[in-house]
C-alpha cells in the first residue's frame, strides 16, 4: 500500500510538471504515446514515455493530457491491466474502441490546441486523426522538443550494445540477394530510394541483429536504400565493428542518427521520388522529405512482404527451433503436473522454471517476449506480467494460463497452453472446449489465393458466439525469423487484417476467452502457411497451415461431447506428430508423463 503510494504520488509530480511546461509553449494538450521513433511495440527504457508517466506497462495505448484533465485510452488486451497499474484519479481509463480518441478531443478539447512528436506518430495515424477532427475546432501542433523530454531528468541512456553479423546460411539469403530484390520493387515503382525506418526491417535486409531490446535482437536504426542498391544506415558507430562494417560491404554508408534528417532533405534537394511507408514511418520524415522538394510515394515497406515469405532454409531452422522448443514446454508441463498440486508453485517460479528449460536447448538466446503467467483470475487480464506484487499461487480447481516464447538463433516461439490444476469444473470445460473448436476451426483451414486473414477470423470465433461469448483481441499475428514475436504484414483479426496469406507466412492461431475475475482461456500454436495440391477442374491455388508448434494440449479441460468426429480426428492426428516428434528427444519421466498426454481420444458413437 505504501509503494502504491508513493507511485501515484510520483505520476502526480510528473503531470504536475508536464501541464507547466505544456502551459509554457502555449498548448492545452499533449498526446503521449507508447510507442518510440521507431514504433516499437516494447521500446528501450530511455523512449518508455508512456509508462513514465503514467505507469502503464502494456504494449499499446495512449495518454492525452489536458491541462485539466487527462485519459488513457488502451485496447481490448488491456483494459483491465490499465485500472490496475494506472492512478485512475489522473488519469481516466478508456477502452480505445468504445470511446476512440478523436470524439474524446471533440468532446474535452474543443477549439484547444493539442501537441505531438512528429516523430513519435506514424502519417497514416495522423491523418486518419486529423480527418475524424474536421471542422471540430481541434488543432493538432506538431512540436520540435518533446516537453516529457524536457522533464525527464533521469532519463536512461539510449541502448549501446554492439550489433553483429546474422549468419548467411540461417537467413537463407545473402543481403547482396536481398537488396537485389528490393531494387527490383523501387524500379518497377519508379522510386529513386526507400525509406526504411522498421529496424526489424533493416536487420533482416542486411542480416544483422542487434541487443538494444530486450526480447526482440534488433539494433535501432534507420536506412535508405536507392534503386542502385546501395545503402545508408543510421545507427551509432559504436554498435558496429570492422567485422560488421566488412559483412555489410562496400555498398553501404555508415552514419550517425543525428544525421538522418539532413540525408532525407538532401533526397529532397536532388529533386528523388521516395518511396516511404505511410503505416510505419514517422510523420516527420514525410514533413523533411516534403518540405525539402522530394517526390514522397506512400508504398508498403519493400522488406515487408519479402520478410514475412520465409525462404526453404528460414522454414527449416523454423521447424527446429520449435521441435527443441517443444521438447522444453513438454518438460516444463510434466513439471508442472507433479509440483502445482501441492501448492508450492506460483506465477513468478512457474516463469522461472519454463526459462530454465528453455536455457537448456541449443540456440537459446532469450524469452521472445515477458512470459505471461497467470493464475486464476490474473489468467484473464490477457496480457498480464506477473510481479512480486500480484504474484499468485496456484491452487486447486483452478486454472493456470502460460503464454511464453523463446529467441533462437533458427528461429522465433510463441505458444500458450492453459492447464487445469486438479479437477476443472463443467464451465472450464466448456469454455476450454469452445476455445478449442475455434483452434481446431483454424488449423484446419483451406483457402484460395488471396485470401487475407480477416477472412478467417470467424471461424476462430464461432464456438464462442454460439454462447453469447467472444475475445477482445486478434485471432492471430506474424512471426519473425529470430526477429520480433510479432511481425507483419499478416495477421487474423476482425479488423486490420488485410493482407493475403502467401506460403511461407507464419501466423499465429491464439483464440481465447477470458471471465473476469476467475480465469483465462488461450490456446496458442504457430502455423505455417502451405501450399496445399488440390485436384479440381478449377484448378485454383490453394493453401492450409501447418502447426509448427508442438506441445500437448491439456485434455482434462476437454467436454469430449462437444467435439465432432473430425475435431476429434485432428486432435488424435496432432498428438501423435507431438508424440512421434518429441518422445524420443526427452528424458524417461517426461517421456512416460507425454505418452499418457498424447493418447488418442475415443471416437464417439454417432
Amino acid at each position: 500500500m505504501i509503494a502504491k503510494m508513493i507511485k501515484n504520488k510520483t505520476h502526480s509530480e510528473r503531470l504536475f510538471h508536464l501541464r507547466k511546461v505544456l502551459t509554457k509553449i502555449d498548448l492545452d494538450g499533449f498526446l503521449v504515446p507508447l510507442t518510440d521513433k521507431y514504433q516499437s511495440e516494447f521500446p528501450p527504457e530511455n523512449a518508455r514515455r508512456l509508462y513514465w508517466l503514467t505507469g502503464f506497462s502494456g504494449s499499446a495505448g495512449l495518454a492525452v493530457v489536458l491541462l485539466d484533465y487527462a485519459g488513457i485510452f488502451v485496447d481490448g488486451r488491456y483494459v483491465l491491466q490499465v485500472s490496475k497499474e494506472v492512478d485512475i484519479s489522473l488519469f481516466k481509463p478508456y477502452h480505445v474502441s468504445e470511446q476512440p480518441i478523436a470524439s474524446w478531443l471533440k468532446k474535452y478539447a474543443s477549439k484547444k490546441q493539442i501537441g505531438y512528436d512528429p516523430w513519435l506518430h506514424t502519417v497514416d495515424y495522423l491523418d486518419q486523426l486529423e480527418g475524424r477532427l474536421v471542422n471540430s475546432g481541434v488543432s493538432l501542433v506538431a512540436v520540435e522538443k518533446n516537453p516529457i523530454d524536457q522533464i525527464w531528468k533521469d532519463r536512461p541512456q539510449p541502448p549501446s550494445k554492439p550489433a553483429y553479423i546474422y549468419d548467411n546460411k540461417m537467413a537463407g539469403k545473402t543481403s547482396a540477394q536481398k537488396r537485389i530484390e528490393i531494387s527490383e520493387i523501387l524500379v518497377q515503382q519508379n522510386a529513386d530510394s526507400a525509406v526504411i525506418t522498421n529496424p526489424e526491417s533493416i536487420a533482416w535486409m542486411l542480416n544483422f541483429r542487434g541487443n538494444d531490446l530486450l526480447h526482440t535482437p534488433i539494433s535501432l536504426s534507420f536506412a535508405i536504400i536507392n534503386a542502385n542498391r546501395s545503402v545508408q544506415l543510421f545507427i551509432s558507430p559504436n554498435k558496429v565493428s570492422n567485422m560488421l562494417i566488412s559483412h555489410f560491404g562496400p555498398d553501404l554508408l555508415i552514419s550517425p542518427p543525428n544525421s538522418f534528417a539532413s540525408a532525407l532533405t538532401e533526397l529532397g534537394s536532388r529533386g528523388a521520388t521516395v518511396l516511404v511507408s505511410s503505416s510505419n514511418s514517422p510523420s516527420r520524415v514525410v514533413q523533411l522529405l516534403n518540405d525539402s522538394g522530394a517526390s514522397v510515394l506512400f508504398r508498403p515497406d519493400p522488406c515487408e512482404l519479402l520478410k514475412a515469405c520465409k525462404n526453404s532454409a528460414e522454414i527449416a531452422g523454423i521447424r527446429a527451433a520449435h521441435i527443441r522448443d517443444g521438447v522444453a514446454v513438454s518438460r516444463f508441463l510434466c513439471w508442472l503436473s507433479e509440483s502445482a498440486l501441492n501448492g508450492e508453485v506460483d506465477e513468478l517460479s512457474a516463469a522461472e522454471k519454463i526459462l530454465e528449460y528453455r536455457s537448456e536447448n541449443k540456440n537459446f538466446v532469450g524469452p521472445s517476449f515477458n512470459t505471461i503467467s497467470g493464475a486464476g483470475p490474473n489468467g484473464a487480464i490477457v496480457h498480464y506480467r506477473v510481479t512480486e506484487e500480484t504474484n499468485c499461487k496456484l491452487k486447486k480447481g483452478t486454472l493456470y494460463l502460460i503464454d511464453s516464447g523463446g529467441q533462437y538463433l533458427d528461429g522465433t516461439t510463441d505458444i500458450t497452453r492453459t492447464v487445469a490444476i486438479g479437477l476443472p469444473s463443467k464451465l472450464m470445460k466448456n469454455h476450454f472446449t469452445r476455445v478449442l473448436k475455434g483452434h481446431i476451426a483454424i488449423a484446419t483451414s483451406c483457402f484460395p489465393e488471396g485470401t487475407t486473414g480477416g477472412a478467417l477470423d470467424s471461424f476462430a470465433r464461432r464456438s464462442l458466439w454460439e454462447i453469447g461469448a467472444d475475445f477482445d483481441h486478434g485471432t492471430g499475428h506474424g512471426v519473425g525469423c529470430f526477429l520480433g514475436v510479432h511481425e507483419g504484414p499478416q495477421r487474423i483479426a476482425k479488423r486490420g487484417a488485410d493482407t493475403p496469406l502467401c506460403a511461407g507466412m507464419l501466423i499465429s492461431n491464439e483464440p481465447g476467452f477470458y471471465y473476469e475475475g476467475n480465469y483465462g482461456i488461450r490456446i496458442e500454436n504457430i502455423e505455417l502457411v502451405q501450399t496445399q495440391p488440390m485436384h479440381d477442374i478449377q484448378d485454383r491455388v490453394m493453401f492450409a497451415f501447418e502447426a509448427l508448434t508442438l506441445a500437448p494440449i491439456d485434455k482434462t479441460l476437454l467436454d469430449i461431447e462437444l467435439l465432432n468426429r473430425d475435431e476429434i480426428n485432428w486432435w488424435n492426428s496432432y498428438h501423435q506428430r507431438v508424440w512421434e516428434t518429441l518422445g524420443p528427444l526427452l528424458d524417461k519421466k517426461t517421456k512416460n508423463w507425454l505418452r499418457l498426454a498424447c493418447d488418442p481420444l475415443k471416437l464417439q458413437v454417432e
